[in-house]
C-alpha cells in the first residue's frame, strides 16, 4: 500500500464555458427550395419546386418564429419523401404578404393564418347559414392591410338570390360570384379566377367552404359538414389550413371556419380604407382629425349614407372602430 496524494485524484473539468458554442451558423448552400402545404403538430408538410413532397421539421436556428401555409422555405438533410423520412426546415422566406387575425379587437397577440398569398375569397352561404356581412367587411380590412385582392364567393344560390349582396358591395370593385353545388358552369367561372395563383379561403362553419374545395380539386377529399338548425352554427371539420394544387395551375388554401376575425392589428385609417366610397366621402366631409365614432362627435358620415347599403357599412366600420377601442 502506498500513500495518496493529489495526483491521485482527477477532478472534473467544468463544463460551462470549457467550450464556447460557436455563434457562426451553416450556410447550407445545398438546401432545396419548397412550400409549406400542411402544418400538423410539428411536422411540416412541403412541396418541393422541384416536385415531390417531403415531411420536414423545424432546424433550431430558425428559431421560435412558427411557419404556416404557404411559407417559402429551404430544406436540408432526407428530402426523398419516402415514408418515414425526415427532412429539416433551416431558413424560411421572406414573405410577399400576410393574412393576419386576433381572437377579438383588443387582444395584441396576432395569428398569421396564411403567407405569400395573392388573394383572399371570403367565403358567404346565401342562406343556411344567413350571411352576415359584418363578417365580410372585416375579411375585406384584413385582406387590404395584408397586401391581398378579394374576391366575394356566394354558396348555395340554389337556396337564396345573390342580388342584394352584389349591390352592396359593387362600389368597392370586389368580384362578386354566386356558387351552387348543381352548376358546374359557375365552378369553372371560378375556377378561372383562381388559376395561377395562391388563394385563402376564410368564412364560417357550414358555409360551404369543403363542398367548394371538392368541386375545384376532384380529389382533395375534404370532409363536409351541415349546419345545426338550432344555433344556425355549421360544424368545424377543417381541422388545419391545407394547400392544395388547382388542376390548371395554382393553388387554394383551405382554413378551418372562423366564429370571429378580430382587427387589432390593423390600423384605424386602414379600416376606412378597406371601403373606397366611405374612405373617399370621409375625407371630403368630414373634420381633421375625425374619428368617424358618430355624428355627435362630428362626423359627417350619417349625412353621407343615402342608401341601405351605405347605411350599414358605416354600422359596420363604426363597429369595428367602438370594438377595437373596447367600446362595443
Amino acid at each position: 500500500m502506498r500513500d495518496y496524494d493529489e495526483s491521485d485524484a482527477r477532478v472534473r473539468p467544468n463544463r460551462r464555458g470549457s467550450r464556447p458554442r460557436s455563434k457562426v451558423r451553416p450556410a447550407h448552400e445545398d438546401a432545396v427550395p419548397g412550400m409549406v402545404v400542411t402544418v400538423d403538430r410539428g411536422r411540416y408538410g412541403v412541396r418541393l419546386d422541384s416536385g415531390g413532397d417531403v415531411t420536414g421539421v423545424k432546424a433550431r436556428e430558425l428559431g421560435r418564429g412558427a411557419l404556416v401555409v404557404g411559407d417559402g422555405v429551404d430544406l436540408v438533410g432526407d428530402t426523398t419523401g419516402e415514408p418515414g423520412t425526415l427532412a429539416r426546415i433551416v431558413r424560411r422566406h421572406e414573405r410577399r404578404t400576410v393574412l393576419r387575425r386576433t381572437a377579438d379587437d383588443t387582444d395584441p397577440a396576432e395569428r398569421v393564418i396564411v403567407a405569400n398569398a395573392d388573394a383572399l375569397a371570403v367565403v358567404t352561404a346565401l342562406a343556411d347559414p344567413e350571411p352576415n356581412e359584418r363578417m365580410i367587411d372585416r375579411c375585406l380590412v384584413a385582406a387590404l392591410d395584408g397586401g391581398l385582392d378579394t374576391i366575394l364567393v356566394l354558396t348555395k344560390s340554389d337556396l337564396g338570390s345573390p342580388d342584394s349582396l352584389i349591390a352592396d358591395y359593387s362600389p368597392l370593385d370586389v368580384p362578386v360570384l354566386a356558387t351552387s353545388r348543381d352548376e358546374q358552369a359557375t365552378i369553372e367561372s371560378l375556377r378561372e379566377q383562381l388559376t395561377g395563383r395562391i388563394t385563402v379561403l376564410v368564412g364560417h362553419s357550414g358555409v360551404g367552404k369543403s363542398t367548394l374545395v371538392n368541386a375545384l380539386v376532384p380529389d382533395a377529399d375534404r370532409a363536409t359538414g351541415h349546419v345545426n338548425a338550432v344555433t344556425g352554427r355549421g360544424r368545424h371539420t377543417s381541422t388545419s389550413a391545407v394547400a392544395l394544387e388547382l388542376p390548371g395551375g395554382g393553388w387554394i388554401v383551405d382554413t378551418p371556419g372562423i366564429r370571429s376575425f378580430g382587427l387589432a392589428h390593423v390600423d384605424d385609417a386602414r379600416v376606412i380604407e378597406a371601403f373606397p366610397d366611405v374612405s373617399e366621402a370621409a375625407e371630403r366631409l368630414c373634420p381633421r382629425g375625425c374619428a368617424h365614432l358618430s355624428a355627435e362627435a362630428g362626423c359627417e358620415l350619417d349625412a353621407w349614407a343615402s342608401t341601405p347599403a351605405q347605411e350599414a357599412r358605416v354600422d359596420s366600420i363604426r363597429r369595428v372602430l367602438r370594438s377595437r377601442a373596447g367600446g362595443d
